[in-house]
């Protein structure tokens, strides 16, 4: 399922509630931790201890609030998450790890908490030190206003160069109840596999087992937030946070189950969306493209294969100026690492067969005019070896990229 972007702005409404799950409330406000003028420091927060889980950067460096909250969500027990943008606290030392638990600790006061059920999230520059009297002066703030903020303001705070929002929601059947799953997340440059330079924060009023809900978000950020990439580079502060706090009052769900698999297809379909719109919002991005590999020896040469093509600049820029240069898409294939026959190949881009059996079809003009009309492209791979398959998102690479990137800091 592809979410419409009018579903999308529906529910970033202020006035809108449908897609809020029973016990959440927001607040979201202004510490012009990089400028002022913007809301830049929000608050999720549920009135009752929650059931949580989390997916964290593979990248050796880490940020201090990753750190952090990777400590504490060995408890799967939380209740609060607070996030600032425009400063990353990461490769800041003692100070940072300070700097993060303090946040956590003065959260955890206003709101009369104990403090290993705040969970600290951070994004922005790296290697600047965080303002902590401005996080200081905002926190009070935020938990007084708690319940005054909407899906969009929270979206909004957390952006970087973001250049919209996003939040998805979904209901969902479990039984005769029928509970509430929400997510937002940030993400538009310094996305690589194994994570990104995202932020994800879910939230559900459906009770389900620690062990469960911690299997369940493994997996869908294996498929969705594991398998986008827009520029090959890996963030210090991912951080994907699921919250079920089981407000609906059904009967916690157990791994293996009916109800399981119900809201295991739910969470799929949120972070596969979500995933969508981080490559959306790409970092002068005009076309999301699909790259999806079929007919590999196993799923994971699939995905190896597919993540090269993704990767491919000489690709990506190809899909930009419209030239259905299939030539760079051979050559990504050759130097994946994979095992495969080139006389076996094939290559759609769209609907049109560029490829047959590793040589040219004479199609390119009218793969031209494809990739000239559509701002969604999809590249089909048949390695014609086996039988597994990968799909991997990505975008087009722009002179706008270079722009959003050189200016970052400034």
């Amino acid at each position: 399922m592809h979410y419409k972007y009018d579903k999308i702005s529906a529910m970033l409404k202020n006035k809108d509630k449908t897609y809020i799950p029973e016990g959440f409330l927001f607040s979201a406000g202004e510490a012009a931790i990089k400028k002022p003028g913007r809301k830049d420091i929000a608050l999720i927060y549920s009135k009752t201890e929650a059931n949580i889980a989390g997916a964290f950067t593979t990248n050796r460096v880490k940020a201090a609030p990753v750190k952090l909250d990777m400590e504490k969500i060995k408890s799967g027990r939380g209740q609060a998450i607070i996030v600032n943008s425009g400063n990353a606290n990461a490769c800041t030392g003692s100070k940072g790890m300070r700097d993060a638990a303090e946040t956590a600790l003065l959260t955890a006061k206003n709101l009369k908490i104990k403090p290993s059920l705040v969970y600290v999230c951070s994004t922005g520059v790296i290697g600047m030190p965080m303002p902590m009297e401005k996080i200081k002066s905002a926190i009070p703030v935020l938990t007084a206003n708690l319940g005054r903020a909407s899906l969009r303001h929270i979206a909004s705070a957390i952006m970087t160069t973001d250049t919209f929002p996003k939040a998805l929601g979904k209901k969902i059947k479990i039984k005769n109840r029928t509970g509430t799953m929400t997510g937002i997340c940030k993400g538009a440059g310094m996305i690589a596999p194994n994570m990104a330079t995202m932020l994800c924060f879910i939230m559900t009023d459906i009770a389900i087992e620690k062990r469960a809900l911690g299997k369940a978000l493994k997996d869908s950020v294996r498929k969705s937030f594991n398998r986008i990439t827009i520029d090959g580079d890996m963030s210090t502060n991912d951080t994907a946070l699921i919250m079920a706090n089981g407000m609906l009052g059904n009967s916690e769900i157990k791994e293996n189950s009916a109800s399981y698999k119900i809201f295991k297809n739910a969470l799929d379909e949120i972070t596969y969306e979500l995933s969508r719109l981080i490559i959306k919002d790409g970092e002068g991005a005009t076309k999301l493209i699909t790259i999806e590999v079929k007919g590999a020896a196993d799923e994971k040469e699939a995905e190896k294969a597919a993540f090269s093509v993704a990767n491919s600049n000489l690709v990506k820029t190809a899909v930009y100026g419209n030239d259905a240069n299939w030539g760079r898409i051979m050559a990504a294939l050759g130097y994946s690492g994979i095992k495969f026959n080139e006389e076996k190949v094939s290559i759609h881009l769209g609907n049109i067969k560029v490829v047959n059996k590793g040589v040219g079809t004479g199609k390119d003009a009218e793969a031209n005019n494809y990739l000239k009309n559509n701002s969604e492209v999809s590249i089909l791979i048949n390695l014609n070896k086996g039988y597994a398959s990968a799909k991997i998102l990505t975008c087009d690479l722009t002179e706008e990229y270079i722009r959003v990137n050189a200016d970052y800091r400034t």
